[in-house]
């Protein structure tokens, strides 16, 4: 999807507060037990609404945990946003777990374990030309 200039700036914007208040803003324990970050922000074009995706690394209970720490703190992180941003409407903020990451990780595992089946079975590697 493009996006306009000013709803790019308004997303980065959005991404680097939140990501200070992650660090010293929201006070809810259930955010500050596992290792939160911010990996991407879509703002919608009219600037109503956006969402934060983050990435918890942790248990999936503390994944959960964090997530529901996040939503209830969602009026606070809009009021601060509001007065940060200073925007004449502030957007609604949905956040969303971002398990990119996460499926990321699982991939290379699977090639590096079918990379270590070839060696065992003595099987040239892909793209050489034995």
């Amino acid at each position: 999807m493009a996006q306009s200039r000013r709803v790019e700036r308004v997303a980065s914007m959005i991404r680097r507060e939140i990501s200070e208040m992650l660090v010293a803003g929201i006070r809810d324990e259930r955010v500050s037990q596992g290792m939160v970050s911010v990996t991407n922000v879509e703002v919608a074009g009219d600037l109503q609404h956006c969402k934060i995706f983050v990435s918890v690394f942790g248990s999936e209970d503390e994944r959960q945990e964090a997530i529901a720490g996040l939503k209830s703190a969602t009026p606070f992180v809009k009021g601060e946003l509001g007065r940060r941003l200073k925007m004449r409407r502030t957007p609604d903020v949905l956040f969303v777990l971002d398990r990119g990451l996460e499926r990321g990780t699982s991939v290379l595992s699977l090639l590096n374990k079918l990379e270590e089946v070839r060696l065992e079975k003595g099987e040239p590697p892909e793209g050489s030309d034995l």
